[in-house]
């Protein structure tokens, strides 16, 4: 295997389909790789890769050693392993090689206390540390993803100018990556990321839904609908790719592929932890935890076959609806309760970072999040751009349903929000994203919320107190001596 004839600018250990990308995409923009990889044979199949898709200046090794060496110091290493002890183990293997002032980024989805840990013990051997959330799936990895990187800001210092040139660049705000902040905040983002995905999925599964179950709309203009929304204000990759899907016709059999998939959804942990994340900071995230609990129970296939038969007796078909339905009338509608639905979505996850920031003494600027996600990810979609303005009008902004042009768009399309709930309720069609966040909406903007009266059982049966509206302080009543009086 040849050897650079100097030493290379960067290492990544780990080659499976996200190492391979981003290590080609870091050699495409101009900076010499050297990659390693446990089994020798990831490692030739990456040079293999390297050698066709251009002549890129990557070089492979099969023992860590010869890898570690090959790079020019202050080393840095990016690691893509699976979270958790894989992590710990590549870090092992490479720090016996490594000298004071060599960094090593940690680029998978790892949980943030866990990268925390590792940058202490690191900081102890005279080592950098950086948690990098990378987001944009294979295609993102190979040709601009989305970075997230915490930690050292010395590491980060290190090796900027390759972030800059690796990751998706947005014609009017820049590269997609900026330094989030110290300790684990990279890979917290990437995870309340990965939580806004789900409630965004979910989401649009339910539009789907709706538009199929009850609108009768075929594929074909399912994938009519999607793609014209994909030209307005949900144009984002998310719903793109949506459209794509209705399109592709099943290489198996007759009909399209999208009715063959077995309706159970799978998941890698990060929308539970940002739901176990919400409960711990005390942040209400309901549309984000209808996702995950959808998730759940679509895994209860068999159970949901056999409720099936139990409740088809009682009368219940899988539409209680006969009604006729404009078409044309519903779309529109979706569209709003979709748009609506979405924006407190990613008002929940953004409540979530700016907790988390203010517990941590993170200092994180939201707008910038907004910023970074805007190519390259998963979530990216021309709706960040309205997000990164609401926080530069209004860094302090308690929530974006309050930010003015977030508010006027809500109150243009609530209407359509609820009717698109009421009919799927009606319908026996479960919406539970849209109606979560609908409940989310409209706890939000009451001014009194009927909590007073749990407050007042909290203390009838526990002696909890409660606070007044009319006078400063706490209280406590018996309840069940006066109820008592009352009924003699």
């Amino acid at each position: 295997m040849a050897a650079p004839s100097q030493p290379t600018r960067i290492g990544l250990a780990g080659l499976a389909v996200m190492g391979q990308n981003l290590a080609l995409n870091i050699a495409e923009k101009g900076f010499p790789i050297s990659v390693y990889n446990r089994t020798t044979s990831k490692v030739d199949e990456t040079v293999e890769r390297a050698k066709k898709e251009g002549d890129l200046p990557l070089f492979g090794f099969h023992d860590p050693e010869s890898f570690v060496h090959s790079i020019q110091k202050p080393r840095v290493i990016i690691m893509l392993v699976k979270a958790g002890a894989p992590v710990d183990q590549t870090i092992k293997t490479l720090s016996v090689y490594l000298e004071k002032g060599d960094c090593i980024i940690d680029g998978g989805n790892e949980w943030y206390e866990n990268t925390e840990r590792r940058e202490k013990a690191m900081a102890e051997l005279g080592l950098l540390y950086l948690g990098m959330g990378v987001s944009g799936g294979e295609e993102g990895a190979r040709h601009g993803p989305s970075l997230m990187p915490g930690g050292s800001f010395e590491a980060y210092k290190n090796i900027e100018d390759i972030l800059l040139k690796v990751a998706a660049q947005v014609r009017d705000s820049g590269p997609c990556v900026t330094y989030i902040g110290k300790g684990g905040s990279g890979n917290f983002v990437k995870m309340i990321h990965n939580g806004i995905e789900y409630g965004d999925m979910q989401l649009i599964a339910e539009a789907y839904d709706v538009l199929k179950s009850v609108g009768k709309l075929s594929n074909e203009e399912l994938q009519s609908v999607f793609s014209e929304w994909n030209k307005g204000e949900l144009l984002s990759f998310l719903i793109e790719i949506t459209a794509d899907i209705f399109g592709i016709k099943d290489d198996k059999g007759e009909g399209y592929l999208v009715d063959k998939v077995l309706d159970k959804t799978g998941m890698k942990g990060t929308g539970k932890w940002t739901v176990q994340q919400a409960a711990d900071l005390s942040v209400a995230a309901p549309t984000i935890e209808s996702s995950l609990d959808a998730r759940f129970l679509s895994g209860l296939k068999a159970e949901r076959v056999e409720a099936a038969k139990v409740f088809k007796s009682g009368g219940f078909g899988d539409i209680l609806t006969d009604q006729a339905v404009d078409k044309k009338k519903l779309v529109d509608d979706v569209r709003k309760a979709l748009y609506a639905s979405k924006i407190c979505s990613y008002a929940q996850g953004m409540n979530l970072i700016r907790a988390k920031s203010i517990e941590k003494g993170w200092d994180l600027k939201l707008g910038e999040l907004a910023r970074i996600w805007k190519g390259g990810c998963i979530i990216r979609a021309i709706f960040l751009d309205r997000i990164k303005k609401a926080y530069d009008r209004n860094p302090d902004l308690a929530n974006l349903l309050v930010d003015p042009e977030f508010a006027k768009e809500i109150i243009e399309r609530q209407s359509a929000w609820r009717r698109v709930v009421c009919l799927s309720i009606n319908s026996g069609i479960s919406t539970p994203g849209m109606s979560a966040s609908l409940a989310y909406f409209d706890s939000y903007r009451r001014e009194r919320l009927p909590a007073n009266l749990v407050q007042a059982q909290r203390d009838y049966f526990g002696a909890h107190t409660y606070e007044r509206i009319d006078v400063e302080g706490s209280f406590h009543t018996e309840w069940f001596k006066l109820a008592k009086q009352s009924k003699n």
